[in-house]
């Protein structure tokens, strides 16, 4: 009964905290959260938290990009963010979630990975992005991608021996070499749901429950699309998805002013 009261609501243009279709609830980013990572951030939107940390080794490059860095993208859905979440191995939704936020960053070129080679075609910076949820009340994947940007814009790199060909530590610290990660663009992700013919942002559990499908719009500074994945069971008209990408562009804005 809950989703069919919550699907009336916004086939009225009406949510049941007041909002309107295109508004998100209050959003709050803060860096450096977590000392012991390289790059750190926790993003909440409305009751909704995700934190994200980034650890960094030197590793060997992939073979297909000999003169890049390595970008590898994790996340965790922990049981008690939701009662729905189980512990145990990630989930085809988690996995889902950290391959969107990955291909955008990847797709935007997001990082100057050739800046991250230390030794030519041998050795090079490796990027791990790690995505743990700590509350969800609705829209994980657009916390999740503003908390993974966010970390890797306070993302140093950490000082490398090249001589010894290993990481600088100081007992159990990375030594920070006070370089922070070569960015290009800040993409950000902003999912658009749909119930019935209406479109709206930034749903609740009970809302993203309702939903006859989704979209998740990847923009950059520009204003330019550089990813899209879609889920749910519906589906959305060419003219829909034109409008979606419109609204997500357009809250991108609002969300990248978040970050700082």
């Amino acid at each position: 009964m809950k989703g069919d009261y919550v699907r009336k609501l916004i086939l009225s243009d009406v949510r049941t905290d007041g909002r309107t279709l295109g508004d998100f609830r209050e959003i709050t980013v803060e860096k450096g959260v977590i000392k012991t990572a390289e790059g750190s951030a926790v993003v909440t939107i409305g009751k909704t938290e995700v934190v994200a940390g980034i650890k960094m080794d030197a590793a060997t490059p992939y073979p297909d990009t000999p003169n890049e860095g390595n970008l590898v993208v994790d996340a965790e859905f922990v049981p008690f963010a939701n009662p729905d979440f189980e512990p145990g191995p990630p989930t085809d939704v988690s996995v889902e979630l950290a391959r969107v936020v990955d291909r955008a960053i990847r797709e935007c070129h997001a990082i100057d990975t050739e800046k991250l080679v230390i030794v030519p075609k041998e050795l090079v910076w490796a990027v791990h992005i790690d995505i743990h949820t700590i509350n969800d009340d609705g829209n994980l994947q657009d916390a999740a991608s503003l908390a993974a940007i966010a970390a890797l814009q306070d993302c140093k790199i950490p000082k490398y021996d090249a001589e010894k060909k290993q990481i600088v530590k100081e007992l159990t610290a990375v030594v920070s070499s006070g370089k922070s990660l070569p960015l290009q663009d800040t993409p950000v992700e902003v999912t658009v749901h749909k119930i019935g013919a209406k479109l709206f942002l930034d749903p609740t559990v009970e809302e993203e429950e309702a939903s006859d499908a989704h979209v998740t719009i990847a923009s950059t500074e520009d204003g330019s699309l550089c990813a899209m994945q879609k889920g749910g069971k519906g589906s959305f008209t060419t003219e829909e998805l034109m409008r979606a990408a419109e609204m997500s562009i357009e809250k991108g804005k609002g969300l990248r002013g978040a970050l700082g």
